[in-house]
C-alpha cells in the first residue's frame, strides 16, 4: 500500500480497504456536539451583530489538533487527520446552519409582523436545510461539482490539518500566510479575497475582481448606485439562466469538441490518479437534481400547510406557490454552490432578493411571500459550506489506495458529523430565537427582506432593469462556459461589493502567476499554501471578533 497523506503520523495506517473513522464513535460524538455548540453560538452572534457568518472550519481543525495532543480518555485518536476532518465539518456546518439557514429565515415572518409563523418557518427552514445538504452530498464529485474544483476555504482547512500533522516547510509556509492574513485583517483588509485568488480559477476570479471593482467605484466615478438600479441582480439572473441551461447540457451529455478533448485528457489523468475520477455519473446527477426538486416541493407543501397559506391563496395559488418555491430553492442552492466552488464567496442574500422581487412581480401576497423567501434563504449556505468540507476531506483522502471506497465512506461520515452539527444548530435556534428577537437582535438581511415585502414592487422600471442587465450577464456566462462560470462570478462580485476586495484579488492573481512562472509545479503548490494561510488567518480574525465584541 502507498503511504497515505491523510492519516496521522503517530497512528498506524489501516490496511487496504479499511474503513474511515466513524462519526458515531463515542468520543467523536462528544467532541462533535461540543464544537457544534461553539459553532452555533458563534454563528448566531455574528449574524445578529455583524450580519455575516465566519467560516469556522479552520477553528474546528485547530481544536481537533489540540485535543489530539492529549494522551488520556481516548483523545489521542484525534491525531488522525480524518477524525480532525469530521470535527471541522461539524463545527462549520453548525455555524452556517444556525446563522444563515435557520435564524435568518425565521426572522423574516417575525419582522413582517407575524411572530406566530416563526415556528412553522423554523420547520420549513429545517426541511430546506436537510434537503439542501442531501442534494450536495449526492452531487459532489460529479462533472457539475467536481472534487478537484477550487472550493478555496476547503483547501485552507485541509492544508491547516496537513501542516499540523506533517510540520516542516509546508507548515512554515502556511503559518507565514496565516500571520500575514491575520495581521492584515486587523487593519481592515479582507485577506480571504487575496487567498482565494491563489487557489481558484484564474478566469472566474478575474471576473469576480472586475465585479468587485465596478461595484466599489461606480458611485464615485459615474454617480450611479448599481444596487439601487438592480443592475447586479439582473446580471445574476441572466448568468443564472445560462448556467442552468449549461447544467442541462451536462446532464444530456452534449459537449463541444473542446470540452470533449478536456474530458478525454481528464480520463487519462484519472488512470494515474483515481482521485480525479468522477464519483457521480451523469445519470446519478440527473436523478439527484430531479429528486431534489421533488423534495423541495414536498417541503414547500408542508410549509404552506403548517403556515396557513390557504388563507391568502386559492388551490391553484397554493400549487403555484409550491412549484415556484421548489424552483427558487433549487436554483438558489445551485447558483450559490457554483459561486462558492469557484470563488469561496457566495451571494446568498442577493440571489434570495432576486426571487423576492420575482415573487412580488408575480403578485404573491405578503405572508406567503415571506414564507417563500425564508424557505429560499434556508438553502445555499449549508450547501456551499458542505462543499468546502468535502473538498477538505478529498484532499486528506486522495492518496489512499484503494481510493474510491475509502473516499465515499469518508464523505458519508462527514455527512453524519455535519448532521449532528445541524441537529445542535436547530436546537440552539429553537431555544434562543425568542430572547434574541425580543432584544432586537435580528440578522440585518432579514430586515431587508421584510421591508422589501412590505414596500411591494411599486416601480415597474425594476423589472425592466432586471431584464435589460440580464443580457450582458447571459453573454458573459455563455462565453466563459460551464467550467469558468464567468457570468455568475461577475454578478457575485457586483453583489458582494466588499471594499478593496477587488484589488486584493488582482494582487493575489498577479503574485500567483509570477510565482508559478518562477517556480513551476512546486510554485503552484507553495502559492496555494500561502493562499490557504491567508484565508485561515482571516477566518481566525473573524471568529476572534466575537470575543472582542
Amino acid at each position: 500500500m502507498e503511504p497515505s497523506a491523510s492519516g496521522s503520523s503517530t497512528e498506524p495506517q489501516n490496511p487496504d480497504g479499511a474503513r474511515h473513522p466513524r462519526a458515531f464513535e463515542p468520543v467523536v460524538v462528544i467532541v462533535t456536539v461540543l464544537v457544534s455548540l461553539l459553532g452555533a453560538i458563534i454563528g448566531i452572534h455574528m449574524i445578529t451583530t455583524l450580519g455575516v457568518s465566519p467560516n469556522t472550519s479552520v477553528i474546528g481543525a485547530v481544536i481537533a489538533m489540540l485535543i489530539g495532543r492529549a494522551g488520556f480518555l481516548g483523545l489521542r485518536s484525534f491525531r488522525n487527520t480524518n477524525r480532525q476532518n469530521l470535527i471541522q465539518s461539524s463545527i462549520s456546518g453548525a455555524t452556517f446552519a444556525a446563522a444563515n439557514s435557520l435564524l435568518t429565515p425565521i426572522a423574516i415572518p417575525f419582522l413582517f409582523g407575524r411572530p406566530d409563523l416563526v415556528w412553522p418557518m423554523l420547520l420549513g427552514a429545517s426541511l430546506g436545510l436537510l434537503i439542501d445538504v442531501f442534494v450536495l452530498y449526492r452531487a459532489f464529485g460529479s462533472r457539475f461539482l467536481p472534487a478537484d474544483a477550487a472550493w478555496p476555504p476547503g483547501v485552507a482547512a485541509a492544508e491547516t490539518i496537513k501542516a499540523g500533522d506533517q510540520g516542516g516547510r509546508q507548515a512554515a509556509i502556511l503559518v507565514g500566510g496565516g500571520v500575514v492574513g491575520l495581521g492584515a485583517s486587523f487593519l481592515g483588509l479582507p485577506m480571504s479575497a487575496a487567498g482565494i485568488a491563489m487557489i481558484g480559477n484564474v478566469w472566474a476570479l478575474s471576473m469576480f475582481a472586475l465585479g468587485l471593482l465596478v461595484a466599489q467605484y461606480s458611485p464615485a466615478t459615474i454617480g450611479v448606485d448599481l444596487n439601487a438600479l438592480y443592475v447586479p441582480h439582473g446580471v445574476m439572473i441572466g448568468a443564472g439562466v445560462v448556467a442552468l441551461v449549461q447544467i442541462v447540457i451536462i446532464l444530456v451529455g452534449r459537449q463541444s469538441k473542446k470540452e470533449a478533448d478536456r474530458e478525454a485528457a481528464r480520463e487519462r489523468a484519472a488512470a494515474e490518479d483515481p482521485s480525479l475520477s468522477y464519483t457521480v455519473g451523469r445519470a446519478s446527477l440527473g436523478r439527484t437534481l430531479v429528486s431534489g426538486y421533488v423534495l423541495f416541493a414536498l417541503g414547500a407543501l408542508v410549509l404552506a400547510v403548517v403556515g396557513g397559506v390557504w388563507a391568502d391563496l386559492s388551490v391553484w395559488g397554493i400549487i403555484g406557490f409550491v412549484l415556484f418555491a421548489a424552483v427558487a430553492a433549487l436554483v438558489h442552492e445551485l447558483i450559490v454552490g457554483l459561486a462558492a466552488m469557484h470563488a469561496g464567496w457566495f451571494p446568498a442574500f442577493a440571489v434570495t432578493l432576486i426571487f423576492l422581487i420575482l415573487g412580488l412581480a408575480l403578485g404573491i401576497p405578503g405572508v406567503p411571500l415571506a414564507l417563500l423567501v425564508g424557505y429560499c434563504a434556508a438553502t445555499g449556505p449549508a450547501f456551499a459550506d458542505m462543499g468546502y468540507d468535502f473538498k477538505a476531506g478529498w484532499i486528506l483522502r486522495r492518496d489512499r489506495r484503494p481510493y474510491t471506497a475509502f473516499e465515499l465512506d469518508g464523505r458519508r461520515q462527514q455527512l453524519l458529523s455535519s448532521m449532528i452539527g445541524f441537529a445542535v444548530a436547530i436546537g440552539m435556534v429553537a431555544l434562543l430565537w425568542e430572547g434574541l428577537f425580543a432584544e432586537g437582535a435580528v440578522p440585518p438581511t432579514s430586515l431587508v427582506y421584510a421591508d422589501t415585502i412590505k414596500a411591494g414592487l411599486t416601480d415597474p422600471s425594476v423589472l425592466i432593469n432586471l431584464a435589460l442587465w440580464a443580457i450582458p450577464g447571459a453573454i458573459v456566462q455563455l462565453l466563459g462556459g460551464p467550467r469558468r462560470q464567468m457570468g455568475v462570478l461577475l454578478a457575485t462580485g457586483l453583489l458582494v461589493a466588499t471594499p478593496n476586495a477587488g484589488w486584493l484579488v488582482l494582487a493575489g492573481l498577479a503574485v500567483r502567476l509570477w510565482w508559478q512562472r518562477r517556480r513551476g509545479a512546486s510554485g503552484e503548490q507553495e502559492i496555494a499554501l500561502v493562499g490557504a494561510g491567508l484565508i485561515a488567518g482571516d477566518s481566525v480574525h473573524s471568529v476572534g471578533t466575537i470575543f472582542s465584541r
